[in-house]
């Protein structure tokens, strides 16, 4: 059974061989975002609205437990849109697709539901106000990942991908005083802005996007990290390891101070070597994270002395997101004829 923090409070303190008290430090905010959330929501309102089978085009999140928990209730996950039955349902993942995508779903007659996060669809529209005033837009991020893919296909002859500093020299622009600098939103803020500093001496004069791409889940979530870690001699960030956000946590956890910093995906992973010598260790869990897996990594350290939890809090989010109006209008349409969307 999974004990409170509060109730793990009332125990007696553990000491290490030293006398020091062992204890953890749990992050706040941690685990799902408002984008997921409404993603992994869509996902299972549909099956319970549609019946399985629910296609589902690249992974809805980026986690491994999601994805098999959808899994077994019907969901199928495909690569690619033509692997979709044509007129079948087809919901499109939190990082976005692109136009071509969408093209490429009518043509073959499929039901779409798109459950991409708004925050990654406001760069698109950024992509697509640039492009139209004609800009050179450089898209950092990183390569093959989805919402990179997605983003760029909304002007693939105006994007250009940065994602490592060599990269910069490949740049090529038309106009630099028309050059604009958009970001993948699950970035590392810091790498991020030294990319644009890089970018800003060879071109002096580019813009930047008219608000944060980063989205404020990432970066609440690294703020968290970057106040705990110092104090950490481990932390252990829940996760996985297709997870952008997840594994930029474990490297501000390591650039902040934290002696030792691992990613897993379940607490079976813990290695009881990591704990050898430790007496503080840091949780967090990244954006796609449901918190019953974080749960189960303090058990696990409790169940290894490591009862004391303190959590450090650093903001309190309270962001939610409507579902996409696909789903909401046959929602409601089946309050009133239940079997009217079956």
């Amino acid at each position: 059974m999974t004990t409170t923090p509060e109730a793990r409070d009332l125990e007696p303190d553990p000491v290490d061989d030293a006398g020091r008290t062992k204890r953890v430090l749990l992050a706040k905010p941690r685990g799902y975002c408002a984008g997921v959330d409404r993603a992994v929501i869509t996902v299972e309102k549909a099956l319970e609205t549609y019946g399985p089978p629910v296609y589902v085009r690249k992974e809805i999140v980026h986690n491994r437990h999601v994805v098999d928990t959808l899994t077994e209730r019907g969901v199928i996950f495909v690569e690619e849109t033509d692997e979709v039955p044509e007129g079948a349902l087809v919901v499109f993942s939190a990082h976005g697709v692109s136009p071509a995508v969408h093209q490429e779903a009518e043509e073959r007659k499929l039901r779409t539901i798109d459950a991409t996060c708004p925050l990654v669809t406001k760069v698109h529209k950024e992509v697509n106000r640039f492009a139209r005033d004609d800009y050179d837009i450089l898209l950092i991020g990183h390569e093959g990942h989805e919402e990179v893919e997605g983003t760029a296909g909304e002007a693939p002859d105006r994007v250009q991908l940065v994602d490592k500093p060599e990269d910069i020299d490949k740049v090529q622009v038309r106009d630099p005083s028309k050059v604009v600098w958009l970001s993948q939103t699950t970035l590392s803020v810091d790498e991020t802005m030294e990319r644009v500093d890089q970018l800003t001496e060879k071109y002096p004069t580019l813009q930047a996007p008219p608000s944060d791409d980063i989205c404020y889940a990432t970066s609440n979530r690294q703020q968290a990290v970057k106040v705990m870690a110092p104090q950490c001699d481990l932390v252990i960030v829940v996760g996985s390891q297709n997870s952008s956000n997840s594994k930029r946590l474990v490297e501000v956890a390591l650039q902040a101070g934290a002696s030792d910093s691992h990613l897993i995906d379940y607490a079976s992973q813990i290695d009881d070597a990591w704990l050898d010598g430790v007496t503080t260790v840091g949780v967090t869990s990244g954006a796609s994270v449901p918190d019953v897996l974080v749960l189960q990594v303090l058990d696990h350290l409790a169940e290894r002395g490591w009862g004391d939890v303190e959590e450090v809090t650093t903001a309190n989010e309270k962001v939610t997101f409507a579902l996409p109006r696909e789903l909401r209008k046959d929602l409601d349409e089946n309050k009133d004829n239940p079997r009217s969307v079956r």
